[in-house]
């Protein structure tokens, strides 16, 4: 297969592999065939009718239709502008003026379609340039702007700014003393730090010698950071030199220096003054060779419901299709005096980092914020003078509820926010107080099959997690399908009789399961053979078809506007992070006294996401369980977010009729205490506590439920 070879088989350009190529190919010409017909029809009857310039118009459109369907696969691309413009142009003829045309774009979004297919096949174009010549390396586009903007900033934080040339030879730096400790082409360095400039120098500088960083979680500790070190297979572990992630790293010490065998190495002063003293020399392209487009460029770790972090493989192919030289998105400008991005999101996530490392390739420079202060915010912003912010929803909101800042306004370059998770209620009275006018909210996951994307300058679409015109809807409709799921497994419905699945229509929504030729399409999670399998789906509506579980249920109106409704399966978001019921639930269950621990996600008025409640059943009676201890022991083992805040004291274990725990009924009662029983059998005698601060859990009462209703109280 022609293009899945080209690309060695990674995500990233047009729907990600040559079957979504094919049928993109073969419903956009469907599509134009109808148009023009439509067009061709219309001009004749015009000319029977003795009107004027219809002839010179038909004969255009009978040329360009015949050009199209004729065309080679890999030119067809080529036709789509001349076709719109073709078909403007003959429509506007039917009323002798360009106002139709313009409506119709308006209403259709022809052109916003035809700009993101033509992007897309720029990308595509460089890629291919570039693996002509062997050069898929990200260091190589990176080393291209270096040449272009030598002494223009590159990195701004709050340590000082670094030219392009200062990252470039810090970063060769780096390289050499990744060799010198034993680092081979292919292997991954694991990353256990918080963001700095020097965490992009390093991620380049692994780039230069064939290698990538593994992004792990700097919050976790315990069994959950062995498992994410145990996955990487890396043989180097670099450590912040925060205190406290030294402190859980060295409480891991021994299984991650015996069993795992890694070199533990803490990036303090001693680290950095060896790097530093190493020659400005890069190393040949020897160490390059091997990267093709299924390589890594980062090895990053989501939760799932399976229990623990699973990873996945961003391969560079993607990397190569978000940072693309020739023509970047939002009509930004690379070099000097140019966009900036900023962010002091976690980078080791996709959103914070890899957005930032793409944007490198594109010319564009990086502001770097340590951590997200809704009291520093603001200076960063102002004093990077940066045009692009990265958020993820929950702190757009915590901006929001934050008292005025004298510089919320005095952001004189700023004009985009991006990121995802941005809520509808928040959206326009963000834009309004903060005056930040274009808001780009994507949607997508870390494997990367399902992605949207809304770049909003208006009413229009604000609060919608993504946008298609006529043309893209067109394309996608049997490729992104939203199916009904089972709301007590989270399994998708299957049919009795036929054993196929129910789709849904768009406007209803449900799971979006994308289309894939193969399970080689999705790239699967690193080392987990049996995670990959869950997310393939065999025979969903004919014999022999193959679909990618993306896990989110959405919707999408007949604007081509995409609202998220709910993400599936047990995993919930809480203070901007995945938490998998599977591996709390573990981790209390372990705990002297405790009969079974139900994990879920409860809705909290006034907040963002779903906070942690457990359904706690237990072996000892209520008295003499020690609490307090639970408490200590969730908060010694597990990160501080996925500590449940509330507790619920069951009186019978909810379960299904295969002994399976049902999280259901104990979802949809939540924390509202007046309901509780409506859906759980015995739930009016179950007692709720939580923990509002401070240390231990208290009686949950309905007064607490009032302020939290009110806006009083927040967690």
């Amino acid at each position: 297969m022609e293009v899945a070879t080209r690309h060695e088989g990674a995500s990233g350009f047009l729907y990600e592999d040559e079957w979504a190529y094919a049928c993109t190919l073969g419903n956009m010409l469907a599509l134009f065939r109808r148009i023009a017909i439509a067009i061709h029809m219309r001009l004749r009857a015009r000319e029977r009718d003795g009107g004027d310039g219809g002839a010179e118009k038909l004969k255009l459109v009978e040329v360009e239709v015949e050009a199209f369907e004729e065309a080679p696969r890999a030119q067809i691309f080529h036709f789509i502008p001349l076709m719109i413009t073709t078909a403007a142009a003959a429509t506007a003829a039917l009323v002798g003026t360009s106002a139709l045309a313009a409506y119709a774009d308006a209403k259709f979004h022809v052109s916003q379609d035809v700009g993101q297919l033509q992007q897309r096949r720029r990308a595509e174009k460089w890629y291919i340039e570039n693996a002509s010549k062997n050069r898929l390396s990200l260091w190589y586009p990176f080393c291209n702007n270096v040449t272009k903007f030598p002494n223009d900033p590159c990195i701004w934080s709050r340590e000082g700014e670094l030219t392009w040339q200062e990252v470039h030879d810090r970063a060769a730096r780096y390289a050499q003393y990744f060799i010198a400790k034993g680092v081979k082409p292919g292997e991954l360095v694991a990353f256990y730090l918080q963001n700095s400039a020097d965490f992009v120098v390093i991620w380049l500088a692994l780039f230069c010698i064939g290698c990538a960083p593994a992004m792990i979680n700097f919050n976790l500790k315990g069994n959950s950071l062995i498992h994410c070190l145990r996955l990487s297979r890396s043989k180097t572990l670099l450590v912040d030199e925060d205190e406290a992630c030294q402190e859980r790293v060295k409480e891991c010490r021994t299984v991650i220096e015996g069993e795992l065998g890694m070199n533990i190495t803490v990036l303090g002063a001693e680290i950095k003054a060896k790097a530093t003293a190493m020659p400005v020399t890069v190393p040949d392209d020897s160490w390059r060779e091997s990267v093709n487009g299924a390589s890594p460029s980062a090895l990053l770790y989501t939760s799932g419901t399976t229990g623990l972090p699973k990873a996945a493989i961003m391969p560079v192919q993607r990397i190569w299709a978000l940072g693309n030289q020739k023509k970047p998105s939002f009509g930004q400008v690379p070099g000097p005096g140019g966009d900036r991005w900023y962010s002091c999101m976690p980078m080791f996530h996709g959103t914070g980092g890899l957005t930032m490392v793409a944007n490198l390739m594109g010319g564009l420079s990086l502001a770097i914020g340590k951590r997200f202060s809704v009291s520093t915010f603001w200076d960063d912003i102002h004093d990077s003078e940066c045009t692009i912010f990265v958020y993820v929803g929950e702190a757009a909101r915590y901006l929001l509820n934050a008292p005025h800042h004298p510089r919320e306004r005095d952001h004189p370059r700023l004009r985009i926010m991006y990121g995802n998770g941005l809520r509808p209620d928040v959206w326009e009275r963000f834009r309004d107080r903060f005056d930040v006018p274009e808001i780009a909210e994507f949607f997508n996951s870390t494997e990367g099959l399902f992605q949207l994307l809304n770049y909003n300058r208006g009413d229009f679409t604000a609060g919608a997690v993504g946008h298609q015109g006529a043309l893209m809807r067109r394309l996608v409709q049997n490729v992104f399908i939203p199916v009904q799921v089972d709301a007590e497994t989270g399994d998708v419905y299957r049919d009795s009789t036929t054993g196929l699945a129910k789709r849904m229509s768009y406007e209803d929504g449900g799971e979006i399961l994308v289309a894939i030729p193969s399970e080689r399409a999705f790239g699967g999670y690193f080392n987990d053979d049996k995670a990959t399998s869950k997310k393939i789906l065999h025979d969903v509506f004919r014999k022999g078809d193959i679909f990618y579980r993306t896990g989110d249920a959405l919707r999408r109106d007949g604007d081509g506007r995409w609202y998220f409704i709910d993400r599936l399966g047990d995993t919930f978001r809480w203070k901007s992070e995945n938490v998998s019921t599977a591996e709390v639930a573990e981790t209390l269950g372990r705990y002297s006294g405790v009969a079974e621990a139900n994990v879920y996600g409860v809705t909290v008025p006034k907040h963002d996401g779903r906070a942690g409640c457990v359904a706690l059943s237990l072996s000892v009676r209520r008295e003499d369980f020690d609490f307090d201890g639970f408490f200590g022991h969730a908060r010694a083992n597990l990160p501080r977010y996925a500590v449940p805040v509330f507790l619920r004291l069951v009186a019978k274990e909810s379960s299904t009729d295969n002994n399976k725990q049902n999280k259901v009924p104990l979802r949809e009662e939540g924390i509202d205490l007046d309901i509780l029983g409506s859906k759980v059998i015995g739930g009016e005698y179950d007692v709720l506590l939580w923990h509002p601060g401070g240390y231990g859990y208290v009686k949950f009462e309905k007064s607490d439920l009032e302020k939290l209703r009110s806006g009083e109280l927040t967690i």
